[in-house]
């Protein structure tokens, strides 16, 4: 069954259209609220948001819902998401909210959320808040004597620092590096460059200046360009691009080349590997990450263990299988000895760290395989299902059959647009490109027709 308001993390949209709108977000925090009201002690939610204008809005609308359903509210004001997965445990809350769209641009926003452990909810817990959400809201109100609270608490932000910092490893010091950042004028604009800067880099920070309209804008993990300028133009010995919930990162080498999520799991696994700290023989990734990366473990003695899209299916196969290591080509890492999700400026580190002790300029240490020619592109339909279409699925058929053992094709709906997505990737590039080609024209020949 179709869901009405989740998605693949959590509710996103564009701003004040449903579902992204202040009357659904205080229901969300009612049924939420409902759900892990359980037990006679205080119950606390906290609420963590990134730098977009429509924050101020849902931030509201969700303290109104959440203090409604007898909940405590404390307020974190612009913060990464990891920093809300560490800290709703640590403060001892029911449930933790991260208001953000990751990466994409101000006029999306999102709602993440967290159970008691720091883990995104399920699959299952999402359906019965969906459920709640369909209900009268009256029945689910607390009685006026127990409305919650609600205060901003702006110290927090110190604690998920110290977190950051204890992740490098202790023999490791950013002395002498000077560190590039862009930090998409997103959350984490306030900690990321005081982070750094407290473990002895020299840092050299763009995208912090947040108005509420310019996170992601030509900045951070999804446009890298201005970051690979800086880098060239202050001699930086590593670019790191957040998102703007930082809890994804790309990296920019001394070069100015690009690094992505693919590779900088390979170093991590590699190094790992060689210190005995990698559990279960190998990582986690999404059916997006290039074969390339396939091979290099398989050439290590490691597995790939493949899930659908989505960093929370990804934590959910690690815990599993204990694994300690999975992550997507987009930069989602996640790295679960220190946290519950992904988390760019950790990710980061354990770069630096590598390229420390071997004393190798990044370039080198993050170059560990050459990706096989990958091609990704998108098709946008306002309704039906295309992948259903008998015409569609003979086309999928025959290119499954073309490439055989020689690449892959991965075809999904976008779990946030309305989009779909025809993947594919093989050593010969021209018939990637073919193949991915013909499958887009006869989805939009479909989209059209049914149209």
């Amino acid at each position: 069954m179709a869901r009405r308001y989740f998605g693949t993390d959590g509710i996103r949209g564009h701003s004040n259209i449903f579902p992204m709108t202040p009357d659904l977000a205080m229901r969300v925090g009612i049924a939420v609220g409902t759900m892990f009201r359980n037990g006679n002690h205080r119950h606390r939610v906290v609420i963590g948001k990134d730098t977009r204008l429509s924050g101020y809005m849902l931030e509201n609308a969700m303290v109104a819902g959440f203090t409604a359903a007898g909940l405590d509210v404390f307020l974190l004001g612009p913060i990464p998401t990891p920093a809300v997965a560490m800290l709703t445990p640590s403060l001892r809350a029911d449930v933790g909210v991260m208001i953000s769209a990751s990466h994409n641009p101000y006029e999306d926003n999102g709602i993440k959320l967290f159970g008691p452990d720091g883990y995104k909810l399920s699959d299952e817990l999402e359906s019965q808040i969906e459920d709640l959400l369909d209900k009268d809201m009256q029945a689910q109100l607390a009685k006026s004597a127990d409305i919650g609270r609600a205060k901003r608490v702006e110290g927090d932000i110190y604690r998920y620092i110290e977190h950051v910092k204890r992740t490098l490893p202790r023999d490791v010091t950013l002395h002498g590096l000077r560190v590039a950042i862009d930090c998409a004028n997103g959350a984490a604009y306030k900690v990321a460059p005081l982070a750094l800067w407290e473990l002895g880099a020299e840092v050299v920070t763009i995208g912090n200046e947040p108005n509420g309209t310019n996170i992601n804008l030509d900045c951070g993990s999804t446009a890298p360009e201005r970051l690979q300028r800086k880098v060239h133009e202050v001699r930086a010995d590593i670019g790191i691009a957040l998102d703007g919930d930082a809890d994804r990162v790309i990296i920019v080498d001394e070069r100015g080349e690009i690094v992505d999520g693919d590779q900088l799991m390979a170093v991590i696994a590699e190094g790992w590997a060689e210190d005995e700290k990698l559990r279960g023989g190998g990582i986690v990734a999404t059916v997006m990450s290039n074969l390339g990366l396939e091979r290099f473990l398989k050439g290590k003695k490691l597995d790939l263990h493949r899930t659908k899209v989505g960093d929370r299916y990804v934590v959910e196969h690690m815990r599993n299988h204990d694994l300690n290591v999975g992550g997507e080509q987009s930069g989602h890492i996640v790295l679960s000895d220190f946290g519950t999700t992904g988390d760019g400026l950790v990710a980061a580190l354990q770069i630096l760290a590598r390229a420390k002790r071997l004393g190798k300029p990044v370039s080198e240490v993050c170059r560990r395989f050459e990706p096989v020619p990958q091609l990704l592109k998108n098709v946008r339909f306002s309704g039906g299902k295309p992948l259903e279409d008998a015409v569609v699925q003979q086309a999928i058929a025959d290119a499954e059959a073309e490439l055989a053992t020689k690449g892959r094709l991965v075809i999904r709906p976008s779990g946030t647009e309305p989009l779909i997505r025809v993947m594919a990737e093989g050593d010969d590039r021209a018939q990637v490109e073919r193949i991915v080609d013909g499958l887009v024209d006869v989805i939009a020949n479909v989209r059209t027709a049914a149209a």
